[in-house]
């Protein structure tokens, strides 16, 4: 056991982040074995925009979980490569309009069969003895309930 593994709940976050790097860097491999240039980091901004565009960032934003900033950087990402295209907004001015260009759908198309395959081995790895997304729904629930921050000052 390593230091950071003895640190339980104290280390959860830095284990949390290795457990979706150590993800992450497979499933960038997956798309690129199949030669599809394509970054998992990018997977939730393609899904929500699939599902409802177009949105602003801060619609993004909110919608993903995400702080403004981080999806900024990722949009602009994906707008280098051409997957998302940006439009000023009709009725303000200062808002971008966000919506996935075709070569983003085509790609989405193209990436569908490698989803279903990768959902089926998440469905293994996550759902041992104890179901790794209850777990997580349940803390998401905790702290909307009470911030960690609001916690640590009670005590």
């Amino acid at each position: 056991m390593n230091i950071i593994n003895e640190l339980g709940e104290l280390a959860l976050s830095t284990r949390l982040m290795r457990l979706s790097e150590i993800t992450r860097k497979d499933v960038s491999r997956i798309y690129k074995e199949h030669g599809i240039d394509f970054e998992s980091k990018w997977f939730p901004v393609l899904f929500v925009l699939t599902k409802r565009s177009p949105l602003s960032i801060i619609e993004l934003a909110d919608e993903l979980g995400y702080a403004h900033p981080s999806v900024i950087a990722l949009v602009r990402e994906m707008e280098k490569k051409k997957l998302i295209k940006s439009v000023i907004g009709k009725t303000d001015k200062r808002k971008r309009m966000l919506s996935l260009t075709p070569k983003a759908v085509a790609m989405k198309e193209e990436m569908q069969p490698l989803w279903d395959k990768m959902s089926i081995v998440a469905h293994q790895i996550y759902n041992g003895k104890h179901s790794l997304l209850q777990a997580i729904d349940e803390v998401e629930k905790t702290l909307q309930a009470e911030s960690y921050y609001s916690r640590y000052n009670k005590l």
